[in-house]
């Protein structure tokens, strides 16, 4: 190789090898320091970053963030850095060209913009894009999508691009809708999922569908959830079973929790029936690196005089507490009152098996007996008690047990647990004691129809969540293929034949028309960025994310549009007083 043609590489690529070449090398300036007349100057693009040094004779100006191109030669550097990866050498600039100028004042250091208010960095996100950190996140997500691409086709499914304009239907979460211009007075709604339509590609024939789905709901935004739109490995297999789905996801989870991760993944995965997840966890999305298990113990308290208990539904957990205060229970108390329970009510157990301390005079001998035959606890560990209203008793006993995990350090954060929660009720009682379908609308019952009518509410689905260290990650069932089935289905939960007929057109003609047994799941894939990367937001995970409340600093939207366009698409907006 003739050393004296200059070559263009990347920022990342030069070793001690490539000493006394010369080298073109473009990209941002990261930082800049004097040292007498020479200045050194880090340069930085999506590859590495590599030292700089223009000479004392060199007359240039250069701020941080500019964007310049280098000319000069390899040489070793005197004080090496192993912390760059070209840390052994640098370049002697024998020519800067400035590409862009950095010209206004940064609004934050690129390398410390995690710790910047969220809106000012999605303000400025191809700044925040800039940090090493989510170079890698890009990076991360694009070799995953390729690498979830690819073991599909390996697997035989037919990748398909479903609509994104589609029609309201109520699946479930609110609708994004789209005023038709065309059509007055009618809308078009964004897809919350592909449902129907991976549904309807298996009326088509196609036997294995898939895609990295855009799916869009407006919901309140959480950490781990969108506020507006993410997208989901969608999968749909013809003549197949809830086995058949388990078993391709299983193997891409454990490849991908192998590669991206380095762990080592055992299959198969673990399982649990909702209900004993429930029972045992208070959730049915259950972290089972946490090792505290709940119980149900009003039976135990029946007759108690405890005023906080009469009545209520009673969930305990128990675990060694041993070096806390009184004030972690006072800090454990409120947390758990500021989450809107009812207050946090426990005993201690002394080395000598007597209960001291908390609610521990209301608690009888007999009923000590019990919740010693009951929890099993051991001398010095702590038993907690909470009391509500059923499902209010579930909900702040998860909370309860996710906040001692954290607190005394029982979850291992490095750690990947996979469990399948499977047989998921048919239906559930909504807020007026109404019924509703309690997971998905498609989904097939595992008893006949005739039992279903019989008792709505024991009646089990073949519906499936995939959770891993506490996220629901995947979320499934075999599907309804009946037409007939899915009227009376939908009758029990209160929409006549009418609203199938006029809600969900396409499935049910096409269902008509023969249908095959077909099952599929969404994955979420923002959420498996999550857990690979340790984000706790899954915003942090998106190139360009909203805000937590639906909006976009960077593009300001949403905003309002000239009354031309609402005319054209037939809106009138009303002032709400």
């Amino acid at each position: 190789m003739n050393k004296n043609i200059y070559r263009t590489v990347d920022c990342g690529s030069l070793r001690m090898s490539d000493c006394e070449t010369k080298q073109v090398l473009s990209g941002f300036v990261d930082t800049i320091r004097k040292l007498g007349g020479i200045t050194f100057v880090v340069l930085r693009d999506f590859y590495g970053k590599t030292q700089i040094v223009l000479p004392e004779e060199m007359d240039i100006s250069l701020n941080k963030e500019d964007v310049i191109c280098v000319h000069g030669t390899v040489r070793e550097r005197s004080s090496k850095n192993p912390a760059m990866p070209t840390g052994d050498i640098e370049i002697l600039a024998e020519k800067v060209e400035i590409l862009g100028k950095c010209e206004k004042l940064l609004p934050f250091e690129i390398k410390n913009s995690q710790s910047v208010n969220e809106d000012l960095r999605l303000k400025y996100r191809y700044l925040d894009l800039r940090a090493d950190y989510n170079k890698e996140m890009l990076k991360l997500r694009s070799d995953l999508m390729m690498y979830v691409r690819s073991f599909m086709h390996e697997k035989g499914f037919l990748e398909v691009q479903t609509p994104i304009l589609t029609a309201s239907s109520p699946e479930g979460a609110r609708d994004f809708l789209v005023p038709s211009r065309l059509n007055p007075g009618k809308f078009y709604a964004l897809p919350q999922a592909p449902q129907q339509f991976k549904q309807l590609l298996m009326t088509s024939g196609v036997d294995k569908y898939f895609q990295i789905a855009p799916c869009f709901r407006d919901e309140d935004a959480r950490a781990d959830r969108s506020p507006t739109e993410f997208y989901q490995i969608d999968m749909e297999m013809a003549f197949a079973t809830q086995e058949d789905v388990f078993a391709v996801f299983e193997e891409l989870y454990s490849k991908i929790f192998e590669k991206f991760a380095g762990a080592k993944v055992t299959t198969p995965f673990k399982r649990l029936t909702y209900e004993d997840a429930i029972n045992k966890y208070a959730s049915d999305k259950p972290d089972l690196r946490n090792p505290l298990t709940v119980a149900d113990v009003t039976e135990i308290f029946k007759d108690t005089e405890f005023n906080a208990f009469k009545g209520n539904i009673i969930k305990a957990l128990h675990v060694d507490c041993k070096g806390n205060g009184r004030k972690f229970y006072d800090s454990l108390t409120e947390f758990l009152k500021s989450r809107e329970a009812k207050g946090l009510a426990y005993v201690h157990v002394d080395e000598n098996g007597e209960y001291q301390t908390g609610i521990s005079k209301f608690i009888t001998e007999e009923q000590k007996t019990e919740l010693q035959k009951l929890l099993n606890y051991k001398p010095g560990e702590t038993i907690f008690f909470i009391a509500d209203q059923k499902q209010k008793a579930i909900k702040f006993a998860d909370v309860l047990r996710q906040e001692l995990g954290k607190r005394l350090n029982l979850i291992d954060e490095n750690a990947y647990n996979f469990v399948w929660i499977v047989d998921f009720p048919f239906y559930e009682l909504d807020d007026d004691g109404n019924i509703e379908f309690s997971h998905n609308p498609f989904s097939l019952p595992q008893v006949s129809i005739e039992e279903v009518k019989k008792n709505p509410l024991g009646a089990k689905a073949y519906q499936y969540d995939l959770v891993i260290n506490g996220y629901e990650s995947l979320s499934g069932a075999v599907r309804n293929h009946r037409p007939d089935y899915m009227v009376e289905l939908f009758k029990l939960a209160g929409y006549d034949k009418s609203v199938v007929e006029n809600k969900f057109p396409a499935l049910y003609n096409a269902f008509s028309y023969g249908a095959p047994p077909h099952c599929g799941a969404g994955a979420g894939f923002d959420r498996l960025m999550m857990l690979l990367t340790h984000n706790e937001y899954i915003r942090d995970v998106i190139a360009f994310p909203m805000n937590k409340n639906g909006c976009d600093p960077l593009t300001n939207a949403p905003n309002t549009v000239d009354e031309k366009l609402l005319r054209d698409v037939h809106i009138k907006l009303i002032d709400e007083e």
